[in-house]
């Protein structure tokens, strides 16, 4: 793999060096046109050498061998069903056991990660499909262990369908209501902040289910306002238009109300487990284990310095103390996806020592050994195999920017599996016999290899050749590495993009690409790095225009330890603000760069650190765009902000640096972009900012999408988007 990769590149180098025969245009990139093939729905088969993945024209879900790497057997085909037929599908759970499924359809998003859907049983042997429920559609449906039922919820509340008694459904909750109780799914800033879009789950044996309710009634409101519009169209809006309204807690104000409940299955009875919690304190997951007799629930207190793992037995509602993480600043949001319940052990990740390792214990809390033991973070991991002792993890262990994959043996030697610099990351079978390696790395799109548990690379799956060569017919160049000491002594990394036609005696506007936030790595050597996604097509569509396109990762970014990331903590966007006014810089120093024309622009965080770098007072950049910015961290929500901020009552002078504050500091010419209809950063962070520019006697371009949410995409909203970037900094800079 390593020599077919290297061939690649000289081949990718080569084609570059000429003249680009082709032009990027923005409605290509809207289009997908530079979209990798991705291997889409993948689901190892537990306890086997077997995996199902969703076919390429997206109509079957096929099994695969992870071993040969070829097809064992179609497991489902939307044209091949007995009962109720169906067009199309949206993704699908297997049962435990493999000989069920649920088919996802007719999709309709909430949230980031919520969304409500149609779903179907679907019995691998005989063909049937048939709907889960006739009372409208369902959210986050669950299997119980033994295949016997499935558990969802519908309007807040949840339902329970036997399979034994012909899917005889009943309702196991009745106090959900909306914007008031939720029932076994997260309020809207437990589910964007804690990463997760079930509270619920059975106990081992299916006789108890056991959720979290929200009590959010206490929180206060925030209304969206929203029109007719179009793609989709909303008639209702046609002549007024109206608001959606809903529970969003700011910093500092009140947060739902928590607590956990079990449901006997037999007896109907419900109860509310007793867990310790603070009046204001959060659950971010309920987990089953092996014993029907523990539930685990995770549980942290408001200033997010201390993750409790509590083992709950859901008849006797007690719970015992498994675990107590407490580390300086903060636990990690990732924490919480990252903790892996074993039939014996508790793998938790933590930074308690500088960097990100794994803690393995027993289920009854006892330390049994560390995982990582080097100085460089362990950023996923992948599992434990109980019979051997193996954890295997991803780690970026040869530098901040590459991921390779290991395994931590019983005995703690330690050993890696890709050989392959770049960007690594892994799915196991469910024997941990063999993996999907999904490698790329700056300039090479996704290429997925089967492998076996030494690393040995068995057969590809998908290499992406026909995108890398129509990259180089674009005349895509390589992205180039660079480091650079800031005036305060800290090492910075990055890479840029250059013209295909550059020339070094020339010297070039410059525009900067950054996210900056808290953890995030946008420097990493990977396809995903660069703006939009596709490889940063959009990178390269500016580059054809003249332009060198730049991204530093800053202080508070990660991948290089707890040290570097939490030195932000209290004081958000003035040392992100310092690094990327320092990364320009250094870039006009360079011969190849016109220090006068020097943009930069973000989105959300990034946006956020747009505007605090062209206000922070040095003057280097001419132009910036930002895209959705928080603009005052009091208008942002409890979990996120305090997680870095604290309150704003303990902490006023941490939030007094923020945009608002630093209007009649701005330098250099500026736009605005934002979506109406965005839940998760107001539009109220704009139309204050905005505000405040104008008492400064500030001049300022704005544009708001109708309708649009975070992401502002919809119709030819993308294209319109990215067109106004672009002309924005052409008209700017040029």
């Amino acid at each position: 793999m390593k020599k077919m990769m290297s061939c690649a590149l000289i081949l990718l180098m080569a084609l570059t060096t000429a003249k680009a025969t082709e032009k990027i245009t923005l409605k290509d990139i809207a289009d997908g046109a530079f979209a990798a093939e991705r291997l889409t729905g993948i689901r190892p088969i537990p306890g086997t050498d077997q995996y199902a993945s969703i076919s390429k024209d997206g109509q079957r879900i096929v099994q695969y061998s992870f071993k040969t790497g070829k097809q064992t057997a179609v497991l489902f085909d939307v044209k091949h069903t007995m009962g109720s037929t169906i067009d199309s599908f949206d993704g699908y759970e297997l049962s435990p056991d493999g000989t069920k499924m649920l088919i996802q359809t007719a999709t309709e998003r909430i949230y980031r990660r919520s969304f409500k859907a149609n779903y179907y049983i679907y019995t691998v042997a005989s063909t049937k499909l048939e709907p889960l429920s006739e009372g409208g559609k369902q959210q986050v449906p669950t299997w119980s262990a033994d295949g016997k039922q499935i558990a969802f919820v519908r309007n807040n509340n949840l339902h329970l369908i036997k399979l034994l008694y012909d899917n005889a459904e009943s309702q196991v909750t009745k106090d959900g209501r909306f914007n008031e109780i939720i029932n076994g799914i997260p309020d809207w800033v437990n589910e964007e902040e804690f990463g997760t879009n079930r509270s619920f789950c059975f106990n081992a044996d299916g006789t108890k289910i056991c959720w979290i309710k929200y009590d959010e009634s206490k929180v206060k409101s925030y209304s969206l306002q929203l029109f007719k519009g179009s793609h989709p169209t909303q008639m209702q809006y046609d002549e007024y238009p109206g608001l959606y309204t809903y529970k969003y807690p700011k910093a500092g104000q009140d947060n739902a109300q928590v607590s956990v409940w079990s449901f006997d299955v037999k007896s109907h009875q419900t109860r509310q487990l007793q867990v310790p919690l603070e009046a204001d304190g959060y659950i971010p997951r309920i987990k089953p284990t092996n014993d029907p007799n523990r539930i685990l629930v995770y549980t942290m207190n408001r200033h997010q310095d201390e993750l409790n793992l509590f083992a709950v037995n859901p008849s006797s509602t007690v719970a015992t103390l498994l675990i107590k993480e407490k580390v300086p600043n903060y636990v990690k949001e990732e924490v919480m996806e990252g903790i892996k319940i074993g039939e014996n052990t508790l793998l938790l990740p933590s930074d308690r020592d500088g960097y990100m390792k794994g803690y393995l214990y027993n289920m009854n809390g006892q330390l049994l050994r560390t995982i990582g033991n080097g100085k460089y973070d362990i950023t996923a991991f992948y599992g434990y195999d109980e019979k051997t002792g193996d954890v295997y993890y991803q780690a970026a262990a040869l530098n901040p920017h590459d991921r390779q994959i290991f395994v931590s043996h019983r005995n703690g030697k330690e050993e890696r599996l890709t050989l392959q610099e770049g960007w690594n990351e892994a799915l196991f079978s469910g024997d941990y016999q063999y993996f999907i390696n999904t490698w790329s790395d700056y300039d090479h799109p996704y290429v997925y290899t089967v492998r076996d548990r030494k690393g040995k690379v068995l057969s590809t799956r998908i290499d992406n050749r026909a995108l890398l060569a129509k990259t180089a017919k674009y005349g895509w160049t390589p992205k180039e590495k660079f480091s650079f000491t800031t005036s305060e002594g800290v090492t910075l990394d990055g890479w840029m993009v250059k013209p295909a036609n550059f020339n070094p005696s020339h010297r070039y506007p410059v525009i900067l690409f950054q996210y900056s936030g808290p953890g995030s790595q946008q420097v990493v050597n990977a396809w995903k790095a660069g703006s939009m996604g596709q490889g940063g097509a959009f990178d390269y569509y500016l580059a054809q225009q003249g332009f060198i396109v730049v991204c530093v990762d800053g202080r508070g970014t990660g991948g290089r330890g707890a040290a570097f990331e939490k030195v932000v903590y209290q004081r958000l966007g003035d040392l992100e603000s310092k690094d990327q006014v320092e990364t320009a810089l250094w870039l006009g120093k360079q011969s190849f760069v016109d220090k006068e024309r020097i943009g930069i622009w973000g989105w959300s965080f990034g946006g956020f650190n747009t505007l605090m770098s062209m206000s922070e007072g040095r003057g280097v950049f001419k132009a910036g765009v930002a895209v959705a910015p928080p603009t005052d961290w009091r208008f942002y929500d409890t979990i996120y902000t305090e997680r870095y901020m604290r309150t704003p009552k303990e902490n006023p002078d941490g939030y007094a640096l923020n945009p608002i504050g630093r209007a009649s500091q701005l330098q250099g010419a500026l736009l605005i972009c934002h979506g109406l209809a965005d839940d998760n950063v107001h539009p109220q962070h704009t139309f204050e900012y905005s505000d405040a520019l104008v008492q400064a006697d500030k001049d300022f371009r704005e544009i708001y999408y109708t309708n649009r949410n975070h992401s502002i995409y919809g119709g030819n909203t993308r294209h319109h988007l990215m067109r106004q970037i672009a002309q924005f900094f052409q008209h700017e800079l040029k």
